[in-house]
């Protein structure tokens, strides 16, 4: 009984000491809300365009939040089909008089602002409406009571970047230069699409192309894959391993070794070639149950998330892979020192293989709607680097001899395909012709692991490009 009593007093006075250092700990107190052109923040309204594209209301909440957090401020948001109010910051093209007003040549990533009659307008094209709201927050919404302005006349600007501890690699298997191009050649009225009349990489600062013959020749997507997740060219059907059979380390594994977080996904099935390159070390491409076991295995050594087979064609059914897109890079993004992920758009490849125009052109649209969800999380996470490419080239795309888009093989060639790159170091790529394994070796730099994949090769790659 004496026990028990010391015990519960015991038990008393722990909590009592807790509440008392809780009570004790200084609260942070939110910052003053700078004054933006002589208004102060709080006296702001949030409006987005209520006929636009959700980038546009993405970026407005995301204002809305940030100003939560840093001041304490609980803006209102709505749409422009309300009234007009004495002080706005508004996103996107609304009816807003400033929004008209605020008229500028923009070009690739570029976006502008705007101050007028205590209003503030920020546009920019698609997804890029997203570097414009984190360039408001840390240039014009940010100090702790401090006083700034924004031009009265427009301002154009670009998005910030910072050293990347993020990094991103974005394939369209099957995707050449021409495949990028359908988006010129065919009218869109793709119902889940954005209406874009552009394949998103050609917005990004940097473009160069790459080589893609595996050591059998023309590549299979098994020795593509192998090259761009381990730097190290091999025969066709090998998985993660090189010429001679030997296992070689993936980027997955360098960011596990490195203490960051990795992750696969694609829209065709985790035993794809793609997906498995970059987890797995095996012989034959086609081996399904010992693939699935590598890829039980690597999940459990290297904590490797693998979210992949989502193959539709319906906004009904695109929610879901923007879904797993935010879950999967929420999970990522919560490892303080960053992440690799590599996503594939597998049907581009699947679809040129038939020679079908229509569902090729639909599955590149489904791939630059991924890649605008992509490029929103590197405008609000300017430490991330973003490069779009693919593993090969498929069914001969070219202009005939009338100037028209045709396919000529039913097949892989050795076409050369587009690299698009975004982030520090990206501009290695800018106008220059590389091999696959570059691809990797400059990821694998980047995370600070300069002795990756196959060095005879990168090295020459290296002093080509200085």
């Amino acid at each position: 009984m004496k026990k028990r009593i010391l015990l519960s007093l015991a038990i008393i006075l722990v909590i009592c000491i807790v509440a008392a250092v809780i009570f004790l700990i200084p609260k942070a107190e939110p910052m003053t809300p700078p004054t933006i052109n002589g208004v102060d923040l709080s006296q702001f309204t949030i409006v987005y365009d209520h006929d636009g594209l959700d980038y546009n209301k993405r970026a407005a909440e995301y204002i809305k939040n940030e100003i939560n957090a840093r001041y304490g401020l609980n803006l209102d948001i709505i749409d422009d089909n309300e009234p007009q109010r004495a002080n706005e910051i508004v996103v996107g093209e609304t009816s807003r008089a400033i929004s008209s007003t605020l008229e500028a040549e923009t070009k690739g990533l570029e976006f502008a602002i705007l101050a007028n009659g205590g209003s503030i307008a920020l546009e920019g094209d698609y997804f890029i409406v997203a570097a414009a709201a984190y360039y408001f927050m840390e240039t014009y919404a940010s100090g702790d009571g401090v006083s700034v302005s924004v031009p009265e006349t427009v301002s154009v600007h670009t998005p910030i970047v910072k050293e990347a501890k993020n990094f991103i690699l974005l394939i369209g298997d099957g995707m050449g230069v021409y495949q990028t191009k359908l988006f010129e050649y065919m009218k869109n009225d793709c119902e889940f699409g954005d209406g874009e009349d552009v394949f998103y990489g050609y917005l990004l600062p940097y473009m160069g192309y790459s080589r893609t013959d595996s050591l059998s020749g023309t590549t299979d997507s098994a020795a593509g894959g192998t090259a761009l997740a381990c730097g190290t060219k091999t025969y066709n059907e090998h998985l993660g391993l090189d010429g001679n059979k030997n296992e070689i380390k993936s980027l997955t594994e360098l960011a596990s070794e490195l203490k960051k977080s990795a992750g696969v996904m694609s829209t065709e099935a985790e035993k794809g070639a793609t997906p498995s390159s970059f987890v797995v070390h095996v012989d034959d491409r086609d081996s399904t149950s010992e693939i699935i076991g590598a890829q039980i295995d690597a999940t459990l050594k290297y904590g490797t998330i693998i979210n992949c087979g989502f193959d539709f064609y319906k906004l009904s059914y695109m929610s879901v892979i923007d879904n797993r897109i935010d879950q999967m890079l929420g999970q990522l993004s919560a490892n303080e020192n960053g992440f690799f992920l590599m996503y594939e758009e597998a049907h581009i490849d699947k679809h040129c293989d038939d020679n079908d125009f229509d569902k090729a052109f639909q599955a590149l649209i489904r791939f630059n709607q991924s890649i605008a969800r992509f490029m929103e999380f590197a405008f609000y996470n300017p430490e991330t680097f973003i490069l779009i490419t693919a593993d090969h080239e498929t069914g001969g795309l070219a202009p005939d001899a009338d100037g028209k888009l045709a396919f000529s093989t039913l097949d892989h060639t050795s076409a050369n395909v587009p690299i698009f790159a975004y982030g520090q170091g990206a501009e290695m790529f800018d106008g220059v012709t590389v091999e696959n394994i570059q691809i990797a070796h400059t990821i694998a730099a980047l995370m600070g692991d300069e002795n990756f994949g196959d060095q005879s090769v990168y090295q020459s790659l290296t002093k080509q490009n200085k």
